[in-house]
């Protein structure tokens, strides 16, 4: 497992939230289909409110250019027929619904319960009036006849804007009432009962009663051939309103260019002032055919009539877990996801925790004293970079331990040769062995002074470690300082038979303790007279480098191998060749020398070659930021 223990915990998360989604989903799906159908079932008469509902609204589309004012209509079917009544345009932004008066959930069905689009839709959905398709296409002409009766004639469908009364205006229908006044008059000086009644969009028609072949039947009187020759029905009483003849011509107009285009034959019908285009043959009525008529109807209503919307009926279905019947199928399902995510924690719990628990008993075998502890590490995640991290602090672990430990045995070799050689001394001159003279007594002194040299380095070590190496720093002249190191290691360096010089280009004020400035010089110069055979030469040399200064002390002895130069600064470090450590010193000087350069902020480095040579580097910062 090599992606991040995050995405990990993540995707495992999403797994069993996606578990426990798809099982709601099936839940609820189940539930609320059997409900619904149950419904259905129970209140067949459910569909002859929605159908009204979806006339009324029709009406409304067929009627207004926008939706702008449905709300009081929605309201208003809703409170009368008891359903909730929501209409929504095509990207379902809320147009009206009747939600809150209801007290029905603000959340809509998941699928409408039809599209309401008055540009293309029937006139059964245009005029509101379901299930009579059939009034205009196969349209009744009524006409009274010598004896009373009806003779009724066929003919084709006219364009659906010729239903009585779409478009007009106030005007027009007061000149409709008032031509229908008349009609009604002619009929009763004729001996017929008529009246006028209110049809679609309250315009006035006249109905007129059969006491004869049609007794007690109320018959529409429509307008048309036999019509024209009925004395009674004034002129225009069934004409198209103005707005129907723009719309009646821009359609048109629309389908003879796009018939035309095609290639296709056709013939223009005249309806009471409306013309339709149909085919010549039957052979002429294509998909094409109708695709052109269609869009041209299409495209000359929408100015004149609501966009498509969404029409949704009655509440949003909802299913209740807790009920008798849902109960135990929740309960079935929740266990089984309870189950399944179980199972898929324990599998990806136990990969996960298997490195933990590696790390866990890395650890206790540590604090055992088992430093040599480490941890098997695969993968690139947070757990595999806390492995690397713990065998690198236990390899830091071991390895410090080592140096301890050979510290302690370092400090004990180097104590125990001049103590040795004190006890020696003093035995043999009390046995009478070595006569206590001068010369012994000198020789004593010597052996005191490595010993008290030695321990004033640990001590300085100990400091260094623990922080509180004390400085004393004010404003000095390195190469002054240089030249006193010089000139206190020339004696060491004339008993050698090397040529110790120093190299300075002027004053090299900077902020140091002079004191440790010189111990550390001191400590290279020394141990590089100590490698330098006789006639070599050491060089003390003072730069100034961008913001501080180098302190170089540079010898032509024999210089070291490149596998020594990582360990030099090491204390106690033992190596052929090695700079660390020679006759008659500590050890100790050039670990000494490292903790004193880092304490004024600086670094010290070395540069080597067998047989040509090496050069010790002290970089100091002008204005040094001094720690200890």
């Amino acid at each position: 497992m090599r992606r991040s223990v995050l995405v990990r915990f993540l995707g495992l998360s999403l797994a069993v939230a996606l578990g426990a989604v798809i099982a709601t989903a099936v839940i609820a799906t189940y539930s609320t289909s059997e409900k619904l159908q149950g419904e259905i079932d129970a209140n067949t008469g459910q569909l002859q409110v929605d159908g009204e509902i979806y006339a009324e609204l029709s009406r409304y589309a067929s009627d207004h250019p926008t939706w702008s004012g449905v709300d009081k209509l929605v309201h208003d079917l809703a409170d009368k027929l008891g359903r909730r009544v929501a209409v929504t345009t095509d990207d379902g932004s809320v147009i009206a619904d009747s939600a809150r008066m209801l007290g029905a959930a603000p959340d809509l069905p998941s699928v409408p319960a039809a599209i309401i689009d008055a540009r293309s839709s029937g006139v059964s959905k245009l005029a509101g009036l379901s299930g009579t398709m059939a009034v205009y296409s196969a349209r009744k002409t009524v006409a009274a006849g010598a004896a009373g009766g009806f003779v009724s004639t066929a003919s084709a469908a006219p364009p659906f804007i010729a239903y009585p009364g779409w478009g007009m205006t106030d005007k027009e229908q007061k000149e409709r009432e008032a031509l229908a006044q008349q009609a009604v008059t002619c009929y009763g000086a004729k001996g017929k009962s008529a009246r006028v009644m209110r049809a679609g969009a309250n315009v006035p028609q006249v109905m007129i009663e059969s006491t004869q072949s049609l007794a007690g039947v109320r018959v529409l009187e429509k307008s048309g051939s036999a019509a024209k020759d009925d004395a009674c029905v004034p002129a225009g009483l069934y004409a198209p309103s103005a707005k129907a003849k723009i719309v009646n011509d821009d359609e048109v107009r629309r389908s003879t260019a796009c018939l035309d285009a095609a290639n296709l034959k056709y013939q223009i019908s005249d309806y009471e002032g409306l013309k339709s285009v149909e085919p010549k043959t039957k052979d002429d009525l294509t998909d094409k055919f109708n695709d052109c008529t269609t869009q041209a109807r299409v495209q000359a209503l929408t100015p004149y009539v609501a966009p498509p919307a969404k029409l949704y009926l009655g509440a949003k279905s909802t299913f209740n877990v807790f009920s008798g019947e849902g109960l135990l199928r929740t309960a079935a399902t929740a266990l089984g996801v309870l189950l399944i995510a179980a199972l898929v924690m324990l599998f990806a719990g136990r990969r996960l925790v298997r490195p933990i628990v590696a790390l866990t008993g890395a650890a206790q075998r540590m604090r055992n004293g088992d430093h040599a502890a480490r941890v098997p590490v695969s993968g690139k995640d947070e757990v595999a970079r806390l492995g690397h991290a713990f065998n690198d602090m236990a390899e830091a672990i071991q390895r410090h331990d080592f140096q301890r430990k050979a510290m302690v045995s370092d400090v004990a070799h180097e104590l125990r040769t001049p103590l040795a050689n004190i006890k020696g001394y003093l035995v043999a001159s009390e046995d009478g062995v070595v006569p206590l003279d001068r010369e012994l007594v000198t020789s004593l002194l010597e052996e005191t002074d490595l010993l008290e040299h030695l321990v004033a380095d640990l001590q300085d070590l100990a400091l260094a470690d623990a922080g509180m190496l004390r400085l004393h720093p004010a404003p000095r002249d390195l190469a002054e300082l240089a030249q006193q190191v010089v000139s206190a290691q020339r004696p060491a360096a004339d008993g050698a038979g090397v040529t110790l010089t120093s190299e300075a280009a002027g004053p090299s004020p900077a902020v140091v303790d002079s004191a440790r400035i010189r111990q550390a010089l001191g400590n290279l110069v020394a141990n590089a007279i100590r490698y330098t055979p006789p006639g070599g030469q050491v060089v003390v040399g003072v730069r100034r480098v961008d913001d501080g200064y180098t302190l170089t002390v540079t010898d032509n002895g024999a210089g070291i191998a490149e596998e020594h130069l990582p360990h030099l600064f090491d204390r106690f470090y033992r190596a052929e060749h090695s700079r660390s450590r020679s006759t008659g010193g500590s050890g100790l000087g050039l670990a000494i020398t490292k903790h004193l350069a880092e304490a004024h902020g600086g670094r010290v480095t070395v540069t080597s070659r067998l047989g040509s040579g090496s050069t010790f580097t002290v970089w100091i910062p002008a204005a040094a930021t001094l720690t200890g």
